[in-house]
């Protein structure tokens, strides 16, 4: 039996930090990481993740206390609401439904990928589901709720660790490939950010919200005090908005909260807007999105739980290195094409890798290391996360069910 250590709140959010410290060190001095523009909390996460693990394997289990993680999340992605006012949402409206066109395609082949290679490896066709969009566009989320159903309605034994371990892989691989995708297509095809390429884009574009963690702004206390205000008031909004959209108990509609923390900072901000009655400083909003988005990855990604892929079969784990494969290839050539062959198509590939393999954070992480390096991409940050944080989990549901009368 493990012994267990349990890390208190304080620790652990100390350690999250370290983590982000730690990404940045090693990607400045390792040239691989630079050049292909790995996410620092990614580098970061995957060495703490697997000092954990070599500890578990000597037998002790550490226990962190991260009661803010889910917080930093929501206020992400309320900044990524509040930087949407209309003129942005008028611009990315048409490009989400192409997206969702092609996001909604590769589930199809993800789902045939997964169930030939399971069928060709002497495994149940079911099993290819779970190497397939159930665990890579549904995340653990969804893994865990399908699971219970597989076991329940068709007997498969050991469904919840395999899909465990199918997410977290998947988290990891969207992580490792969606930047290096985008850098291929951006200095392949020379393409630039209609916005320019510098820290200093707010001195031109004073309304944008460039997610540039290296953006040269000034702000003050004041400032953040008051976007914290409202970024709280999104936070706190979206679990009661959750609340009572969930009391009318309708089964088909799953919405998560970081959706609910989106839609109301849009609403904030496009009130405020046509109103005139206050601004919000975009520039603090800009900080304050980058820095709860850093520390939110940095909790998810020390926190995982890297034996489980361990106990990974290698049947799936060849299913899930094909998958990983697939879309990075997906992404490169039909993505980027049908988005427009520009810079945006370029940083929603990248955020494609992301929600593909693993989750919407993880698609937002791809796409701010991708800006962060070669400019601004509002619309990217508009249509991605609207696309991978909602529709395209009711997608999923009825392409899954539909697959399931053809082989259930």
């Amino acid at each position: 039996m493990n012994q267990l250590i349990s890390v208190g709140a304080l620790e652990s959010f100390l350690i999250a930090i370290f983590v982000l410290f730690l990404g940045h060190f090693i990607n400045a001095r390792v040239s691989v990481f630079k050049k292909f523009n790995i996410p620092e909390p990614i580098v970061g996460g995957l060495v703490v993740a697997g000092a954990i693990t070599a500890l578990h394997l000597n037998g002790i289990e550490l226990e962190f206390h991260l009661p803010l993680q889910h917080t930093f999340m929501l206020m992400f992605f309320a900044t990524v609401g509040l930087a949407a006012n209309y003129t942005q949402l008028l611009k990315g409206g048409a490009k989400v439904f192409i997206f969702l066109g092609v996001a909604s395609l590769y589930i199809v082949l993800q789902n045939g990928i997964g169930i030939s290679m399971a069928t060709a490896l002497g495994l149940d066709p079911l099993m290819g589901l779970i190497a397939g969009s159930i665990t890579l566009s549904g995340g653990h989320g969804t893994g865990a709720a399908w699971s219970q159903t597989f076991q329940d309605a068709y007997g498969l034994e050991n469904v919840l660790e395999i899909a465990m371990a199918s997410a977290t892989f998947g988290l990891v691989m969207g992580g490792i490939i969606g930047s290096p995708v985008a850098q291929r297509l951006v200095e392949k095809n020379k393409l630039k950010s209609q916005y320019g390429n510098t820290n200093n884009t707010h001195e031109q574009f004073p309304e944008l919200v460039t997610y540039n963690e290296n953006e040269q702004d000034k702000v003050t206390a004041k400032k953040v005090i008051e976007t914290l205000f409202v970024l709280l008031i999104c936070v706190t909004g979206a679990k009661y908005l959750e609340q009572w959209v969930s009391s009318f108990e309708i089964s088909w509609l799953m919405i998560p909260d970081f959706v609910y923390a989106l839609f109301i900072g849009v609403v904030i901000t496009n009130v405020l807007e046509v109103t005139k009655v206050e601004k919000l400083d975009v520039e603090t909003v800009d900080i304050l999105g980058a820095v709860s988005l850093a520390l939110f990855l940095a909790m998810a990604l020390m926190s995982l739980k890297l034996w489980n892929i361990l106990d990974l079969a290698l049947p799936f784990l060849a299913i899930l290195m094909v998958q990983s494969l697939m879309l990075a290839l997906f992404s490169y050539f039909v993505t980027y094409r049908v988005m427009g062959r520009n810079y945006d198509a370029a940083v929603i590939s990248s955020g494609h890798c992301g929600f593909g393999l693993g989750a919407t954070p993880t698609a937002v992480m791809n796409m701010g290391s991708v800006v962060n390096r070669f400019g601004p991409s509002p619309q990217a940050f508009m249509v991605v996360p609207i696309v991978g944080a909602f529709f395209i989990d009711i997608v999923n549901l009825i392409i899954l069910q539909t697959t399931l009368t053809f082989i259930g």
